[in-house]
């Protein structure tokens, strides 16, 4: 390999979000970009891996290896190989926090609990993809229904006062409930707080958490109140790494430096 590329891209093409990670030989983030991936998967691909490169301050052909991850993963018409999301949340969660842990992700289709041995080998995993609720779309369904902007979600969930608890999982009888809580003269910020009581719930009963827990996903990058409920239910501490919407993006990144 010549110094001349001397940099390695990592891409995770979801169902809602495309991200792209540009790292270099020390590991260290010099680029990234998340977009959505809408109808065209390879143009929000080209899309995201250009506007992470200009972040960077490099042309593509600086970048010795890309691999990608994913639901679209196979639409990174560059990459020189892929890896699971599985694979790819480990290796980045056990980059930021060597030892054995519980992974909680949440996507905007889908959830992840991903179990890892003190080594960084996974002991387990469970996926959850049958179903909205407990994901990102879930709320995004939930803020048209109440005509609130998702990014202002965190902030109403965070003043509540008296959460109002939801007793359905499924989106349609959810927003039916909504509806019925509303009428019936309940304040907005205490349903919000519901919403992410539900998602919590949805989410934790999956699986059992180890000792130590970690979170990642878009939702709770933009949700930080979300993952101090959990830590109010489960009673401990969580682990958040620096940019946890681009978990799977940094470890395909770092699949790709390693191959």
């Amino acid at each position: 390999m010549t110094a001349s590329k001397s940099f390695y891209g990592g891409i995770d093409v979801g169902a809602s979000r495309t991200k792209a990670v540009i790292m270099d030989r020390d590991r260290k983030i010099h680029g990234f970009s998340i977009t959505r991936s809408g109808v065209d998967f390879q143009a929000a691909v080209d899309d995201c891996f250009g506007a992470a490169l200009e972040k960077a301050g490099i042309i593509r052909e600086k970048v010795a290896c890309t691999f990608s991850t994913g639901y679209g993963r196979l639409n990174v018409r560059f990459r020189q190989g892929t890896r699971t999301e599985i694979g790819c949340h480990s290796r980045a969660c056990y980059f930021y926090f060597p030892q054995a842990m519980t992974i909680i992700d949440i996507g905007g289709q889908d959830n992840k609990i991903i179990k890892l041995f003190q080594d960084g080998k996974r002991s387990g995993f469970k996926m959850n993809r049958k179903c909205a609720a407990g994901t990102g779309a879930f709320l995004e369904e939930m803020s048209a229904r109440l005509d609130i902007p998702l990014e202002k979600m965190n902030d109403l969930a965070s003043k509540s006062t008296e959460m109002v608890e939801l007793g359905s999982y499924c989106t349609v009888f959810s927003a039916t409930e909504v509806l019925e809580k509303i009428r019936q003269g309940k304040k907005v910020t205490d349903i919000v707080k519901g919403l992410f009581h539900s998602v919590i719930k949805r989410v934790l009963e999956m699986d059992s958490l180890t000792d130590t827990v970690v979170m990642t996903g878009g939702v709770v990058a933009h949700n930080p109140h979300l993952v101090e409920m959990v830590e109010e239910i489960i009673e401990k501490e969580i682990l958040v790494p620096k940019h946890p919407q681009l978990t799977g993006a940094i470890g395909a990144a770092l699949y790709a430096l390693e191959s």
